[in-house]
């Protein structure tokens, strides 16, 4: 095991297994994490791909080197960790890059970015990305920018009428000193989240069946979604974006509600200003322009990052014209930040697979490597090989 701090700043784990195939996995982490990045923090990724170190990869993960918005930031980080592990015990004979949720964004951008060194040497051989946010800048965050709109028409206290008044897209003011649990307690109160059913007003009831239906998203997802729609908007749009709104529902109809009507005549409206579309856009949107092989996997009813995703990242790689390198699988598994233990060892065999032997995956051949791991793991397969998600 090896620790220590980047050259960036942030801190990394590096572990490698006795019996090292001599492939290393490069971790890029969810998020975005708002706090400052803690000496451990790594840890918690390493524990949950630690099934890649068991069959004999060494695996790489670290902080970022601040915490907050960021996706080139990010992906230069990544890059850094590469290189520290190279340094340290010398050029692996395959270096895999993997990226999980937010990290997802992260890692393909690495790999547009960093595809190759100076000299035109392949740097990353193979991608593989799980849960991803693949959708790109604004995209990835419109429905919580929707869902910031949606709540404050229903609940009208966040921020409270006897607040300062702001944009929505703005998350929070800079000065203000709300905290998670605080928030939690104003959703709570407007729609009885967290309260037992019999306990709920018939108006609770009403405003959480509203905002569900119309955002489309989980009564168990709602605070984290809008808690991203609060202090990561906070952080990515009044300190990374300058103060420039990139979420635009000027011409948005919302539908789903007991009164669409009224919600639709009184919701907050907003713009988008087009330099912060393309600084957003800039740092976080994808180009499809793939060179290494890249492999997919997420659940077809994940409650955090929609599957549509990965219908966007195809498009934009079809656009690329680079279909031939992208490979996606699916499970039908209702789960963000963990899947099937066996279901990401059949993956990273796959990629070993596609770069040594030239063997391109296909979904049904991914599901078949993860019976044959899953005697050696908990949770089973549970691959839908037929599954093609659409664009929302």
């Amino acid at each position: 095991m090896l620790v220590g701090a980047g050259g960036q700043g942030g801190y990394y784990w590096i572990a490698v297994p006795k019996d090292w195939n001599g492939t290393l996995v490069v971790h890029a982490h969810g998020g975005p994490r708002t706090a400052a990045p803690e000496p451990d923090d790594p840890l918690e990724d390493l524990e949950r791909f630690s099934m890649t170190v068991k069959e004999g990869y060494a695996w790489a993960g670290s902080t970022y080197r601040r915490g907050g918005y960021g996706v080139r930031m990010a992906a230069e980080d990544t890059d850094d960790l590469r290189r520290i592990f190279w340094d340290a015990f010398g050029r692996p004979r395959r270096t895999i890059l993997h990226g999980q949720s937010w990290g997802g964004n992260v890692a393909a951008k690495t790999a547009e970015l960093y595809a190759r060194d100076a000299e035109g040497q392949v740097v990353w051989d193979g991608v593989v990305l799980t849960s991803g946010v693949l959708a790109g800048g604004a995209r990835a965050y419109d429905f919580r920018a929707d869902l910031r709109a949606v709540y404050q028409f229903y609940c009208h206290n966040h921020p409270a009428p006897d607040e300062p008044q702001y944009p929505l897209w703005r998350g929070l003011p800079m000065d203000s000193a709300m905290t998670r649990a605080q928030l939690a307690q104003r959703v709570q109160a407007c729609t009885g989240v967290g309260l037992a059913e019999s306990r709920r007003t018939a108006e609770q009831k009403r405003n959480l069946a509203d905002i569900l239906a119309v955002v489309g998203i989980e009564e168990d997802q709602l605070v984290s979604h809008l808690a991203w729609a609060t202090f990561l908007f906070r952080d990515m749009v009044q300190t990374r974006l300058d103060g420039l709104n990139p979420f635009d529902n000027s011409a948005t109809v919302y539908a789903g509600s007991h009164d669409d009507a009224a919600l639709n005549a009184g919701v907050q409206r907003f713009a988008a200003d087009p330099m912060g579309e393309a600084r957003l856009a800039y740092d976080a949107a994808l180009s499809g322009l793939i060179v290494a092989p890249t492999l997919t996997i997420h659940g077809k009813a994940d409650p955090t990052a929609f599957v549509s995703n990965e219908a966007a990242y195809r498009r934009t790689v079809a656009a690329a014209g680079r279909s031939d390198l992208l490979v996606q699988t699916f499970t039908d598994e209702a789960e963000h930040s963990r899947l099937s233990a066996p279901q990401y060892v059949a993956l990273f065999q796959a990629m070993s697979r596609w770069l040594d032997a030239g063997d391109k995956p296909t979904p049904q051949g991914v599901a078949a490597l993860c019976q044959a791991a899953a005697p050696r793991y908990d949770g089973g397969c549970r691959f839908d090989v037929d599954f093609t998600p659409t664009v929302d």
